[in-house]
């Protein structure tokens, strides 16, 4: 769950779109739509949920992070911004 009012607003916007473009998606196919338009808007979703996963990801790390009782040299921003990096490259 996001942790902060800010990522949760941006978390819920993000649903939104997403449950917008399930119900094209929904319609387009009800309408019968070439295989090509599909697999795009298809593709478009994936690539929404997994923004999504990865915004919840990252919102989770910081938090845990944050209140983790581990030394501070362990835990660097820069250190934390490479791992969200890597994540969200594989979350794509």
């Amino acid at each position: 769950m996001p942790h902060s009012p800010e990522d949760k607003k941006r978390a819920l916007t993000r649903l939104s779109r997403i449950a917008g473009q399930v119900e094209a998606l929904r319609r387009a196919i009800e309408a019968g739509t070439d295989c090509s338009p599909l697999l795009q808007q298809i593709a478009a979703l994936r690539g929404a949920v997994g923004g999504l996963m990865a915004e919840v990801i990252e919102s989770h790390l910081k938090e845990t992070l944050a209140r983790s009782e581990a030394p501070v040299d362990v835990a660097s921003d820069a250190e934390l911004e490479s791992l969200l990096r890597i994540l969200k490259t594989y979350l794509k």
